[in-house]
């Protein structure tokens, strides 16, 4: 009886192998699935995706190290040289920034989140590029995606940033400042760093370079938003209106 058992077994392992298709063991290249039918019944096969390799210079392990340096050390000194410009913004508002102090304290805040807001939405296109799920077919609903994100996420921000002032007992005119900028803050910065990476893939710059300059771009956008928005909110007849509007509250 060990004889004919030993018999059916290895009659078994010839039938598993006869089952075997050849295909299971083929790479497939091209993108969408492969159906193989067993007695009746169905195998999904998710085929494996050839990602499309960037073109020219666009891949860095295609460089020599030297080349390699040339090209990043030169657009980031080239986003030094541009970042320098906020520093010229604050000295034309410096009147401004000395009369409410308070909105110096949170500028490294409002600028810190438009370059996060903007570095996480480019990272995502970035990503997108590579593995190919965003491309022109589909780069139209991916921005109103975007621009609607952005929005959410302002409103989501702005709130969290009112809290953050009123604990610190700011005063009124100033949280409505801080606020306001930074609702505009993450919203350009979302939308910006969206499009950035699908401009620059577009006039032959490695996409990759958006996650840097975004962070500097926001840095610039983001003091100009916050000094706007304290100059009309703190330092304009906007204020004397709305001080007046909220004292006509207080009253009823």
């Amino acid at each position: 009886s060990s004889s004919n058992s030993d018999t059916k077994m290895f009659d078994d392992d010839d039938e598993d192998d006869d089952d075997c298709d050849p295909l299971e063991s083929q790479s497939l290249i091209g993108g969408g699935q492969n159906k193989i039918d067993h007695g009746g019944n169905t195998d999904r096969r998710v085929l494996v995706h050839q990602q499309p390799r960037p073109p020219g210079n666009a891949v860095h392990g295609q460089l020599s190290f030297c080349k390699s340096v040339a090209d990043r050390a030169g657009w980031l000194v080239g986003l030094l040289v541009f970042q320098s410009l906020s520093s010229f913004i604050l000295a034309r508002n410096e009147s401004l920034l000395r009369h409410h102090a308070v909105i110096v304290q949170f500028l490294t805040m409002l600028v810190g989140a438009g370059g996060n807001a903007g570095n996480q939405a480019s990272v995502g296109v970035v990503r997108g590029l590579a593995v190919g799920t965003i491309d022109r077919s589909n780069a139209r609903a991916f921005l109103k995606r975007e621009l609607a994100m952005g929005l959410a996420l302002s409103i989501i921000l702005g709130l969290a940033g009112f809290i953050r002032a009123a604990v610190f007992s700011v005063p009124f005119l100033e949280i409505v400042a801080i606020t306001s900028s930074l609702f505009m803050i993450v919203v350009i910065s979302v939308v910006t760093g969206a499009l950035l990476p699908l401009g620059m893939q577009y006039v032959g710059i490695d996409p990759a370079h958006s996650s840097t300059t975004i962070q500097v771009i926001m840095d610039i956008t983001g003091v100009v938003i916050t000094v706007q928005v304290s100059s009309l909110v703190l330092d304009s007849d906007f204020r004397h209106w709305l001080q007046h509007m909220t004292s006509m509250d207080g009253e009823t």
